[in-house]
C-alpha cells in the first residue's frame, strides 16, 4: 500500500557505492515492505525514486525527517 509522506528534514539515499544524495523537503510517497521502503517524489518536471534499507526507514521517521501524513499516518 502507498502511504503519503511529507520529507521536513535530511532524508538521503545512496545509488550503489555512490555518495549519499539529499531527496528534497516536501511531499512524496512511501512504498514499505519487510525489507525496504521506497520513496516516490516530484520535482518540478523530474520524478525521481529511490528504495532505502527498511532501518534507515524507521529511523528517519523517529526523527521526523520523514513523517506520514494523511489517513494512514494513524
Amino acid at each position: 500500500m502507498v502511504k503519503n509522506a511529507r520529507i521536513d528534514g535530511k532524508v538521503q539515499y545512496r545509488e550503489g557505492d555512490g555518495t549519499n544524495i539529499t531527496i528534497r523537503v516536501g511531499p512524496c510517497e512511501i512504498e514499505e515492505t519487510s525489507l525496504d521502503a521506497t520513496i516516490s517524489w516530484t520535482d518540478g518536471n523530474t520524478h525521481g525514486s529511490a528504495a532505502i534499507p527498511i532501518a534507515d526507514y524507521r529511523r528517519y521517521l523517529s526523527s521526523k525527517a520523514l513523517r506520514i501524513v494523511g489517513p494512514q499516518a494513524a
